[in-house]
């Protein structure tokens, strides 16, 4: 414990002899602030009044018997340290007193100034403990309050931000997707994925089994654009040994593999219309045929298609089938591309940031201010997979630390700054001014927001991204 300062805590003497009290002070004043009431209600008064850290009574007083006083104490000063003064006739009275009013410690008179000296100086340190102990008790309630609060935001920010562990997106955009996941995970309904290559379009079907039912059997995937007609119907229906040339055992098909679970088909609207026709049935009837065999088999999937297609203009251009198009988007979910939710881009990058590091063990933390600027400003045609992929080559490229500029792609700094207009001749000296008063005001509104672009681009009513375009044109760094 660190050195206490005990006039800092001070000390009631509560005594029916004027003598006691002032021997009291003279012994220990010194070294204790002392005060003194000739009776228990004077001194439940100070106590009212004062803060008090020990109270030491007389246990006979005429107008109130130090027990009783000290009982009293218990509604006033509830965190006092007691201690009380008795002659050796009072012990049986006191046994009850203890129990019932805390008392700290009792002191037989006539009592040896030094061991009461000790025992003062006991009694303060309890105090202080205790006061601290009951801070400590406080904070961690506070704490476990904060935690509890905190656990249940994150247990719901994770089924919106970060679900399946891969899809990060704190935007308006990726909200509604994940409202719409948690919305359908829970039935049996098909859904459509639709959007472009690299959006993450696998991880969200993965988010909508692991949310379902079905969490605990298989979540199988197939890419329907990567294998041939035939070899596609031998992948999702089996074959039967014989029914084709190399086909030297019976295989079960990923429709079998999966049942119970989720079967994600993934660019469905590479298919040729003979598949379509077989997948139409098992949305239909929940039955597949494998090859080769007559008898139809009963299958229990949740099928959740992708695709990176418009399959309504396919439906009109004659290359899917409207049937089976209708069978799939009884629950379309648009997924958008992610030049058209920047903002997700600093917490994708922290998060990729913190795979690759990992997986490659690299000691690097993040990206530089100046690096993540570029990173935000890029239109990204590969979407996330392209980031991803661009992440994954700066943090090899870095030995420890922030990723820098200097660590990423040429595309990021060819890209254009959005100048806008040529500058046309003869125009010199206003757009001068105009740039100059844009410097000014954009400098001052960085300065109020501690160099936080995104605040300081609220403020001056412009977008995140805008108000870099405008500091690359006007030739402002950091």
């Amino acid at each position: 414990m660190t050195e206490i300062d005990y006039r800092s805590y001070p000390v009631l003497v509560v005594d029916d002899e004027p003598d006691i009290l002032a021997s009291f002070r003279l012994a220990y004043g010194n070294e204790f602030a002392v005060h003194c009431a000739e009776s228990g209600p004077l001194g439940l008064e100070i106590l009212r009044e004062q803060e008090i850290a020990v109270v030491v009574a007389d246990q006979r007083m005429p107008e109130m018997a130090g027990t009783e006083f000290l009982e009293r104490t218990m509604t006033v000063r509830p965190e006092l340290v007691r201690i009380i003064l008795t002659g050796y006739s009072d012990i049986d009275v006191l046994v009850e007193a203890i129990n019932s009013s805390r008392i700290y410690r009792y002191v037989t008179k006539p009592w040896d100034h030094q061991e009461l000296r000790i025992t003062l100086r006991r009694a303060v340190e309890t105090y202080c403990l205790e006061r601290e102990n009951a801070r400590l008790v406080e904070e961690l309630r506070l704490a476990n309050e904060r935690l509890a609060s905190e656990n249940a935001y994150l247990k719901e920010r994770d089924s919106r931000e970060y679900v399946a562990g891969g899809i990060v997106g704190q935007s308006g955009a990726m909200r509604a997707v994940f409202t719409l996941v948690e919305k359908v995970a829970g039935a049996p309904t098909t859904v459509l994925l639709q959007g472009e290559t690299g959006t993450g379009k696998e991880l969200l079907a993965r988010a909508i089994h692991e949310q379902s039912p079905r969490r605990d059997k298989l979540f199988v995937a197939v890419n329907c654009a990567a294998l041939s007609e035939n070899l596609l119907e031998s992948e999702l229906f089996g074959h039967k040994r014989g029914a084709f040339t190399g086909a030297l055992n019976d295989k079960k098909g990923l429709f079998e593999v999966a049942h119970g679970g989720s079967l994600f088909l993934d660019e469905i609207g590479e298919t040729m219309p003979a598949m379509q026709a077989k997948l139409l049935r098992v949305l239909q009837e929940g039955e597949i045929t494998p090859v080769g065999e007559t008898r139809p088999r009963k299958v229990d999937v949740r099928v959740v298609a992708a695709t990176n297609r418009r399959l309504d203009e396919e439906v009109k251009a004659g290359r899917f089938r409207q049937d089976l198009y209708y069978r799939l988007r009884v629950f379309p979910i648009q997924v958008p591309p992610l030049r058209d939710r920047l903002e997700d881009v600093p917490a994708l990058v922290q998060h990729f940031v913190v795979k690759h590091a990992a997986r490659l063990g690299k000691r690097v933390q993040g990206v530089s201010r100046e690096a993540l600027d570029l990173l935000t400003m890029y239109s990204y045609p590969g979407n996330v997979r392209e980031l991803e992929n661009e992440i994954e080559r700066a943090v090899l490229l870095t030995d420890a630390g922030e990723v820098t500029p200097a660590a990423l792609s040429e595309v990021f700094h060819d890209q254009p700054g959005g100048e806008g207009e040529p500058e046309r001749e003869g125009a010199g000296r206003l757009r001068d001014r105009t740039d100059a008063m844009a410097r000014v005001e954009i400098q001052a509104a960085l300065e109020r927001h501690g160099g936080l672009k995104s605040r300081a681009a609220g403020e001056l009513g412009l977008t995140y991204r805008g108000l870099l375009k405008k500091m690359r044109r006007l030739g402002m760094t950091d």
